[in-house]
């Protein structure tokens, strides 16, 4: 079918601008693409070819102003190829990606337009005359452009243009390549005995992807992107655990699906990308417009942590050790560590993770919980809008308000694992808020819980649990967003910076007057027991050593592949990971990196090249708040009419830093991240 473009061609006369899902085709991608690059370049070619001497508003404001057709297909396209994909979809994005590069780098790389923007900036620098976010959108722009590449010689732009072409069309393989691996690596069980351990639900959710599968009578455990899976902890079964984590560890290594040459290719061509832009390696270029600063800094923060992390972590291994070698285990295996981990949990701590489960249904949760804190704090409401059409069934749409009742935005939900939605949890936009055009927020989050048998409730895990109101964090960053220009909306900040405001949401998890009405048993209603919760947070250290470890390993083992010279990268991927992770002294093998290199989507197709180490970053920041909410009465309209209006509503329209010491009042400090952890010498 040949499509067209209309339905993209004006904005949507849903509420808030919401996509009229039920009327995209796939064939309507393409001519609305195209549509949109030759609309974006007409506007672009009017600013750099304007005669007149060029300004703040007629160079810089022009810019925000333009895009606005693209923006508004590029944003749906890649939330559904995201969420929603399918082959065809899968298709058009192998065609369109490598396009909207070329497209991007015939305006970045213009240097009619670089010189204009150049020269506004050299104006502002000699005699200032803008502030606030005026002054912070130019200085945004120009960096924007220099870190682009907007400053080369002709041939240097070519190469340049030519290399950044092929790594959108690798990194797209890269993601292709994953979720396929991942889908064809879950693991299928004849047996309802093999899996013994497992809660009815559980079972029943097994049960049911096999049955999507055509695998009727069997039962299939699917893989959440991470190396370690959450079934591990509960499967009685050794060799269906042992089956079940080298699925997950060996994805996408080898066969159809083979990531290792693809991420090979990325790693070489973002290195000599970076040589080309003046930078000795891809993370130099990285941490140029990031809170760090520069690479020695990261290393100094890190190494910090390293070596009480690996000590915490052997402690923790000797200990798995003796429980299993009383079940005649011995040696312990990988695949072992999670179920004794919460054996150990259970026994030492009385605290029974899958018994947990029943006490968190999705629903209640995310009504009693996750909104009601946001209620609490911010005064605002989430009014369901069940008029409203998302782009899957099980999608859910609320309609954001605030104290007074006047509309935010709308909020999308949509939390079941199935086929088509790549792996792990994620929170996005279809339309970002900004004064410029206008516009109020929709912003969806993505989960990947394991969809429950018919007729039955949808319960979480622990992990979870953190996660709806870790995403939750930046789905606030998005709604609460005020600023004029788009560029700076939401979660447009420092990718060092961008985990912190969600990391802080983390806090009201297990806040007393929450879990009482949130931590409530499925059948019977009864109350989480306040002695439960009790034993939950006199645990909350058991396992930090494994936690960091598997962290701090993917971590190091992103900044050793993109601190690597171009003629420097390797053939041999697994070499490569055992020798990087012996060298940053993070090589522990009952403890694999959280991802390794063929899954490791955050790196090589999901902007965190050279940056996972933003995580733990940001948690410097996000402890010292949680300290200072703490401090300040907790779950409050002060304290949360505090937080929207010096870090979530500004997005990246100040500093990053001086958000934080605008909260905070000063500098952030690494020993309440230390605590937390339990790397102090007391810990």
């Amino acid at each position: 079918m040949i499509g067209t473009m209309s339905v993209f061609a004006e904005p949507s006369t849903l509420p808030f601008q919401l996509p009229p899902f039920a009327e995209i085709g796939v064939e309507d991608f393409e001519p609305a693409f195209a549509a949109g690059m030759a609309e974006h370049l007409v506007e672009v070619r009017a600013i750099a070819d304007d005669p007149a001497p060029p300004t703040f508003d007629g160079t810089i404001v022009a810019l925000e102003r333009s895009g606005v057709l693209l923006n508004r297909v590029a944003s749906t396209f890649f939330n559904l190829t995201g969420s929603s994909s399918t082959e065809a979809l899968r298709a058009v994005e192998a065609r369109v990606v490598p396009a909207l590069t070329a497209h991007y780098d015939r305006i970045r790389l213009d240097p009619a337009l670089f010189a204009r923007i150049d020269a506004v900036h050299r104006a502002e620098q000699a005699t200032p005359t803008l502030a606030g976010e005026d002054a912070q959108l130019l200085a945004r722009y120009h960096l924007d452009f220099v870190l682009a590449g907007g400053g080369l010689d002709a041939d240097r732009r070519r190469a340049l243009a030519e290399l950044n072409e092929r790594l959108a069309t690798v990194t797209t393989t890269f993601g292709q390549n994953l979720l396929a691996a991942t889908e064809a690596a879950a693991v299928v069980v004849d047996d309802a005995a093999e899996l013994d351990g497992l809660s009815a639900d559980a079972i029943g959710a097994a049960a049911a992807a096999a049955a999507d599968r055509g695998l009727a009578g069997r039962f299939v455990i699917t893989l959440v992107l991470p190396t370690g899976q959450p079934l591990l902890k509960v499967l009685r079964n050794r060799d269906v655990r042992r089956r079940l984590f080298q699925a997950s560890l060996h994805r996408a290594e080898g066969g159809e699906h083979d990531n290792r040459p693809v991420l090979l290719d990325i790693v070489r061509l973002r290195a000599r990308r970076a040589r080309l832009l003046g930078f000795p390696t891809h993370a130099d270029a990285t941490v140029a417009d990031q809170t760090v600063g520069s690479l020695a800094a990261m290393d100094a923060f890190l190494g910090r942590l390293v070596g009480p992390a690996m000590a915490n972590a052997r402690a923790e291994a000797e200990q798995l050790a003796a429980a299993a070698a009383a079940d005649g285990v011995d040696p312990l295996e990988p695949w072992d560590w999670a179920y004794y981990s919460d054996r150990i949990y259970r026994d030492r701590y009385e605290v029974d993770t899958a018994a947990l489960r029943p006490y968190f249904q999705l629903d209640r949760v995310l009504t009693d919980g996750v909104f009601a804190a946001a209620r609490g704090l911010y005064g605002i409401d989430l009014v369901p809008r069940p008029d409203l059409t998302g782009y899957h069934p099980d999608v859910r749409i609320w309609e954001v308000r605030d104290a007074g009742g006047e509309p935010i935005g709308l909020f999308v939900g949509d939390y079941f694992a199935r086929e088509g939605k790549r792996g792990g949890a994620w929170m996005s936009s279809f339309v970002d808020q900004n004064h410029l055009h206008g516009t109020r927020p929709v912003i969806v989050n993505v989960l990947n819980i394991p969809r429950p048998a018919a007729g039955e409730p949808a319960l979480v895990t622990l992990d979870e649990l953190r996660t709806l109101f870790h995403e939750f964090g930046h789905a606030l960053h998005g709604l609460f967003s005020d600023v004029r220009y788009p560029r700076f909306s939401g979660t447009n900040v420092p990718r060092d910076f961008v985990e912190y405001p969600s990391q802080v949401n983390e806090m009201w998890v297990f806040w007393p007057q929450l879990l009482a009405d949130y931590a409530r048993h499925v059948h019977t209603g009864e109350a989480l027991p306040a002695e439960v919760v009790e034993r939950i947070q006199a645990a909350q250290l058991w396992g930090e050593g494994f936690g960091t470890v598997e962290y701090l390993g993917a971590t190091l083992l992103d900044q050793a592949w993109h601190r690597l010279a171009p003629d420097a990268v390797p053939d041999d991927v697994v070499a490569f990971e055992a020798a990087a992770l012996a060298a940053a002294g993070i090589d522990l093998a009952l403890v694999p990196p959280r991802y390794r290199s063929t899954y490791f989507q955050h790196i090589f197709d999901g902007g965190y090249s050279a940056g996972y180490y933003s995580y733990i970053w940001s948690e410097v920041l996000d402890a010292d708040t949680v300290d200072m909410v703490t401090e300040r009465g907790g779950l409050t309209r002060a304290n949360g009419d505090h937080l929207r209006a010096t870090l979530l509503s500004v997005g990246g329209s100040v500093d990053a830093l001086a958000a934080f010491r605008n909260l905070r009042g000063r500098d952030a400090e690494i020993e309440p991240l230390l605590r937390r952890r339990g790397l102090t010498p007391s810990g």
